[in-house]
Formats: structure tokens, sequence, C-alpha cells
């Protein structure tokens, strides 16, 4: 259950940051950043 709500947080913060403004290719590079700075955070819940 946490690694789906650390996604779907990730998926909301690539589109917010980068929605439309970087491309496709930007999009999922911020994802796979936000989902790796995500993890610490949804280990200690």
């Amino acid at each position: 259950m946490k690694n789906i709500l650390r996604a779907l947080a990730a998926g909301w913060g690539a589109k917010k940051l980068g929605g439309g403004k970087c491309g496709c290719i930007g999009t999922i590079i911020l994802f796979i950043i936000i989902y790796v700075l995500l993890g610490p955070i949804f280990n200690m819940i």
C-alpha cells in the first residue's frame, strides 16, 4: 500500500512540476527522482 501511495504522490508531483514544460521524457525523469526521494519518507511511516 505504501508503494502505491508513493507512486501516486510521485506521479502527481511530476505532473505538477513537469506538466507540459519539459516533455514526456522530462516528466518521466521527474517521476523517478521524486519516487526515489519519497522512499525514506514513506519508510518512516
